[in-house]
């Protein structure tokens, strides 16, 4: 396995609907657990494709807390067949967009469908952290960060620092 370097905002990359994954093969697999790997080296509770630089509908996630045993989905093609219309606020954090957090509502409850490491079809009904961390991998994949479920004003400000960061990293050392 290996740690695949991470795609910070305000990358354009970020911004693209992923392709769909024809079948879960040893490529996809491969690319999966790479993913928890580099979650995992990044103190992440999901990834997806997208943040690595890969255009493809594959998201990974582990949902334990620290003193549990790992708790690990491995999708391709997640697609959210339905939602609760009650909705809830969470404090959403975001490896591409580091050191940045902020409430974000949505649905309380969804069903779930996608392919799982087997190339099976699979559909889970997920709440809580989970119905969470899958909306926001899946917003990765078309496209969708989580601080563009922000107001206008709070969006700008988190890009602004970010844009700020990231001219910072691209400059020489020495200037």
């Amino acid at each position: 396995m290996a740690v695949l370097p991470l795609v910070v905002a305000p990358d354009p990359r970020l911004k693209k609907k992923a392709l769909p994954v024809e079948r879960v093969d040893d490529t996809i697999r491969k690319l999966m657990d790479d993913m928890v790997e580099t979650m995992y080296a990044e103190n992440g509770m999901g990834l997806a494709a997208p943040q690595v630089g890969i255009s493809s509908r594959v998201i990974v996630m582990d949902i334990a807390r620290k003193d549990e045993q790992p708790k690990i989905f491995k999708m391709a093609n997640p697609e959210i067949v339905w939602e609760s219309p009650e909705v809830k606020s969470y404090e959403e954090g975001c490896l591409s967009v580091p050191e940045h957090y902020a409430e974000v509502e949505r649905p309380a409850s969804i069903k779930l469908r996608f392919i799982d490491y087997e190339n099976e079809i699979r559909e889970i009904d997920a709440d809580g952290v989970l119905a969470v961390c899958v909306q926001h991998e899946i917003d990765h994949l078309n496209g969708v960060l989580f601080i563009d479920h922000l107001s206008s004003l709070k969006r700008s400000i988190i890009s602004r620092k970010l844009l700020k960061a990231k001219k910072a990293m691209a400059e020489p050392a020495n200037s």
